[in-house]
């Protein structure tokens, strides 16, 4: 039997628990397998294989950067000894660095293509850094209106890649927790999903997986990571017949106090579950929420909402 951990008791522990788990560095091609392994039989498998391609691309690009941490050691060094994030999001989508990466990855991309998604890489193609950065700025602000849907998946993959590697570049970073639970460290974005880890020192500990760069960062159970309330949580999940009750491995953290949820990944039910895959997997959970009046703040870089 697994033992929930209420809050407090964690921070209780003789040992305090590690605060940074860092993605590892085939974590693009481990999304690739998770999508594809979901997309047998799924509604939306067109859609997850797509996202699969993509992810096998973003590895190629963090394997073989096409540019370097753009952001110098005395400049990481001051943001992290004031608490703040070394890559931050906001400033570096302005200043460009990432543009290169979206440039490689539509190099990368195989031109074969029909449909919605030849518009797409055209669109993208013939557009300026300008157009492309202002793209990038919306998207990261959650301006989604702003951005063509059918273009989101592709400069999502971009800046993640980007920012990913970048992370992986850091010199044993030193992070501190932000002034919000669900606000990542390492770049300032919102957290995408949490995650229940199984294994070593990490393990039944919940971390927050960042929308962009894929760092994760140490929250307590059974607390809500924007109003941080543990009154009245309840978890909801998809039922299928692959699991016993209560072992759903993927579940909304429902906070009734703010009306918002996160969706969690339990590896200790699934061990192969990967958070953003498993995202766009189940959205058929997102509607069932937003349906019951309960609203995501929780970004997915690879797809539009609505």
């Amino acid at each position: 039997m697994s033992t929930i951990l209420e809050p407090g008791q964690i921070e209780a522990s003789a040992v305090m628990p590690p605060f940074l788990h860092l993605p590892p560095a085939n974590l693009f091609e481990l999304r690739a397998t998770r999508l594809e392994q979901l997309s047998t039989g799924h509604a939306l498998g067109d859609y997850l294989r797509l996202v699969a391609r993509l992810c096998r691309i973003q590895q190629q690009l963090v394997d073989n950067p096409p540019s370097g941490l753009p952001v110098a050691e005395d400049r990481q060094r001051l943001c992290m000894s004031h608490g703040l994030p070394p890559l931050a999001a906001d400033s570096l989508v302005r200043e460009g660095p990432w543009l290169g990466w979206l440039q490689a990855l539509l190099d990368h991309f195989d031109s074969e293509a029909d449909g919605p998604l030849v518009d797409a890489l055209q669109a993208l193609r013939g557009s300026d850094d300008g157009q492309r950065k202002g793209w990038g700025i919306a998207l990261l602000a959650g301006q989604y209106d702003a951005v063509p849907a059918a273009l989101v998946p592709f400069i999502g993959a971009a800046l993640q890649a980007a920012w990913s590697s970048w992370l992986l570049a850091l010199p044993a970073p030193e992070l501190q927790p932000t002034a919000s639970l669900a606000q990542c460290p390492a770049c300032g974005s919102p957290a995408m999903a949490g995650v229940v880890r199984n294994r070593g020192k990490h393990n039944g500990l919940r971390y927050l997986v960042c929308s962009l760069c894929a760092c994760e960062w140490h929250v307590v159970r059974v607390k809500c990571v924007y109003c941080e309330s543990s009154k009245g949580l309840r978890y909801t999940y998809l039922e299928d017949d692959r699991h016993a009750p209560g072992k759903a491995p993927l579940r909304a953290e429902c906070c009734p106090g703010c009306e918002s949820y996160l969706k969690q990944n339990y590896l200790e039910n699934d061990a192969a579950a990967e958070p953003l895959a498993d995202d766009l997997a189940s959205l058929a959970l997102d509607i069932r929420l937003d349906e019951e009046g309960f609203q995501r703040l929780a970004p997915n870089l690879m797809l539009a909402p609505g």
